[in-house]
């Protein structure tokens, strides 16, 4: 109990810490209102974004009734964006989860063991870091098929080495530590010096990478959905932005081409600004740097 009531202790300290940062303050702000509008998207004056309208909604500009004006089958470009935020922050989470439990799991076990173990998991690393993301996305996703369930794999698969390399570099430092060698002689096992030692010291490590592949996860996706890779059951902003392309008319249509950009753009930013915020908050020396 006195553990976990020193974890929660931890935990807010950190996010005191995260609130005297400028940039952070900033990240929670977008994120906490993307988060917000996803969370009471039917109370938003929205409708469903998949239904259709009548011949006389298509392609209609911003007006009292269409707020961000319709595309070309009469749909309510506002709902879209509304409701895209949902699909955007669910593939960044679960993208952004993945990546960072695997090449974290990579990473600790390629640290701590080294040897043929490490250079084994190591060049595995090496192999998939080689390879051209953008690329490699593209051909994966396209041969698995449109769904956001894939779009989260292929996504996770080229995000996972960069979290493993940097994790492993840290353990590699932290298993040289006193109090690892301490653990070691009163007799602890390799899992529990991996997991109860080394790898809490990680966490806010994997905390800093998780910001930063929200981030691109949610323009990975825009990327693939708008080349027509992903579920087209799925109005996510990049299929928001396939779907003007694919019409023709995206020139002349701003108010359907918009919207979905500054949403991923203002989100990156967001993430972005979190990710520098985290990163700088975890530093050594931040708290006595600021006089907090």
């Amino acid at each position: 109990m006195l553990k976990f009531l020193g974890e929660l202790e931890k935990v807010k300290g950190f996010f005191q810490l995260l609130l005297t940062h400028r940039m952070g303050v900033m990240g929670l702000s977008i994120f906490g209102g993307f988060a917000v509008i996803a969370l009471f998207a039917p109370f938003l004056h929205t409708v469903d974004p998949s239904k259709t309208g009548a011949i006389e909604n298509i392609l209609l500009p911003p007006c009292h009734q269409f707020w961000l004006g319709t595309d070309d089958l009469g749909r309510d470009i506002w709902s879209q964006v509304i409701y895209g935020s949902r699909v955007s922050l669910t593939i960044g989470f679960l993208t952004a989860t993945l990546a960072v439990f695997v090449g974290s799991l990579v990473g600790l076990m390629a640290g701590f063991y080294g040897g043929r173990i490490g250079e084994v998991l190591m060049r595995i690393v090496d192999f998939f870091m080689m390879l051209p993301q953008l690329p490699l996305m593209i051909a994966l996703a396209a041969v698995l098929g449109p769904s956001i369930r894939n779009i989260i794999f292929v996504v996770s698969l080229v995000s996972w080495p960069t979290t493993a390399r940097i994790v492993r570099s840290q353990v590699l430092s932290l298993k040289e530590r006193a109090f690892v060698d301490a653990s070691i002689c009163i007799g602890a096992s390799d899992r529990l010096l991996m997991f109860g030692e080394i790898m809490p010291n990680v966490v806010p490590l994997m905390l800093a990478q998780a910001v930063v592949m929200v981030a691109w996860a949610v323009g990975s996706e825009a990327v693939l959905s708008f080349l027509g890779l992903g579920d087209p059951m799925t109005l996510s902003w990049g299929m928001t932005l396939h779907f003007a392309f694919e019409s023709g008319v995206m020139a002349r249509t701003l108010w359907w081409l918009m919207p979905p950009i500054i949403s991923i753009a203002v989100l990156i930013l967001g993430f972005s600004f979190l990710g520098t915020a985290v990163s700088d908050v975890l530093k050594p020396g931040y708290r006595e740097m600021w006089g907090l």
